[in-house]
Parts: C-alpha cells; structure tokens; sequence
C-alpha cells in the first residue's frame, strides 16, 4: 500500500480513529479510477491497523461527491486488481462488465464488509457514484445543505452500479428518486432512515469526530460482531443477490445504448440532466 496518495488523504490515528479524505475538490471529488484502488489501500490499512476501531471517509470541498469522473481513460492494468473477474480488455459486454463487477459492485460489497465501522462524513451534493460510497457505510451524518440524488435514468440504465436505493430510502421512494432524477434532502433521508444525524456544516466534522470517538471506546471484537449481525440480517433478505441482479440489468441497458447511440450510455442524458439542474437554480 502507497504512502504517497494523489486523490485522497490518510490522517494520522487519533484515539482510535481513522480519518480518510476524498480530496479531488477541483473536480468536485469526482471518483476517477486510481481515486477508487487508493480508497481500497486506504480501507485496508485502517481494517488491518490495530490501533483502529472506527473509520471516517469524509470529503474535502464543497460537495461530498459529483459521481463518476467520466472523462477518466485510465486502463485497469495499471492497478493491481483486488477481484475475481479478469478479460478487462475483452471487447464489447464481456470487458466493460468485467471492468464494472471490479471497480464498483465488487469494490462496493468488499468495503460495505469491512470488519470496523465506517461512518460517512457527508456535505454538499451527493450523486450517483457518491451514493456508492455513502451507502457502503455503516452511518451517516450529514450536513444541513446535503443532497442526495441518482439522475442516470436518463441515461438509459437503471441507476448507480451499487444499486441500494431500496433498501435505503423504501420502494416508492426509490422508484421516485430514479424516475425523476430528483434529489433528497438531508432531513428527507434522515426520515427514511438513510441518514442518522443532520447538523449544521460548520458542526459536520466536530460531530462525526466526536461521535466516531464515542463509539471506538467500544471493545473492538464487539464492534466487529455488531456490524456482522446487522450485516447477516440483510445478507438474508437477500441483498447481494438483489445488488447482482441490478448490475446484470445494467449491463443490458449499456449494451443497448451501444447499439442504439454508439456509445454505454445515451447522449441526451447530459441534456436533460443540466436542463433539469437550470430550472433548480
């Protein structure tokens, strides 16, 4: 594991904490390729760290995250690969769904089961890909002025890879969110359950802190079996499986973006998208 990370930061163990930064503020913490394998290092360092019992991934900047750094072109053969798929390379359906088991629904449930508590530190605008992070983490506290939102529908997919919108905001409103691209409050994800905690952003880090230290005081063996148990009860209700079958959705709605457009995704999306966000400002 590198010392030296370029897209996010690794703060020195403070009474058994583990701060970890997203810290591509310039491009709004959009999560680029080598962004996602320095998160996994950084993961791994603090589940393998003694001296931890709880970890926060907070977010440098205005918004927490924009998503997928889309304009990223880095190959995973420059990454040491943590999977079981291979044939990145392979053309059509078989590279690119290899590619997106690895990097965001493989990567995802690795994290979601990190031994430790993980506690999101959470700001501004959270989107699509960013729900992918926050959602992998076993608490959440946001900001007063944070959104939430997943607007890929109008690219032609069924949504974010890590597709948990279910099981953390309930159906009706899950189908809502997709249909209309539309984002949650804060206080509206707190009511469904996917938020703990909403206060105030100058509070946000002092909170999370303090909050992340309470519970590290905890024996950590106890924590890591509260975490499993809570984990197992979803694992029964049949959440992996679901998370499989919504990445097998998505691939099909790429492959008949490729046919219809030229391309894994439909170009009027972008349209819509920002004439969406013009008629919001």
């Amino acid at each position: 594991m590198s010392d030296e990370f370029k897209t996010i930061r690794y703060e020195a163990v403070k009474n058994g904490v583990a701060r970890i930064v997203i810290s591509r503020d310039e491009a709004r913490n959009a999560q680029n390729r080598e962004m996602t394998y320095e998160l996994n290092d950084a993961f791994d360092r603090a589940a393998q760290d003694d001296e931890v019992n709880v970890i926060v991934l907070a977010a440098d900047g205005k918004h927490f995250s924009s998503g997928h750094d889309l304009r990223d072109r880095a190959k995973l053969s420059e990454f040491e690969t943590v999977g079981t798929w291979g044939g990145f390379e392979l053309p059509g359906s078989e590279g690119s769904m290899a590619v997106e088991e690895e990097i965001y629904l493989g990567m995802c449930w690795r994290w979601r089961n990190l031994p430790k508590p993980v506690i999101a530190e959470v700001q501004g605008k959270v989107i699509a890909g960013g729900l992918m992070i926050v959602w992998v983490c076993d608490m959440i506290i946001a900001s007063d002025d944070a959104t939430f939102s997943d607007p890929v529908v109008a690219f032609g997919v069924n949504g974010v890879e890590y597709f948990a919108h279910p099981w953390e905001v309930g159906v009706r409103k899950a189908k809502e969110m997709l249909f209309t691209g539309e984002p949650i409050t804060a206080e509206e994800a707190k009511a469904f359950g996917m938020v703990n905690h909403v206060v105030a952003r100058d509070d946000l880090t002092q909170f999370t802190t303090d909050m992340a230290e309470h519970i590290a005081q905890r024996p950590s063996f106890g924590l890591k079996l509260a975490k499993q148990s809570v984990n197992q009860m979803q694992d029964s209700q049949g959440l992996w499986t679901a998370l499989q079958a919504a990445m097998s959705l998505q691939q099909l709605g790429h492959a008949n973006n490729q046919q219809v457009h030229g391309m894994a995704v439909d170009p009027r999306g972008a349209e819509i998208i920002r004439a969406q966000a013009k008629q919001k400002s």
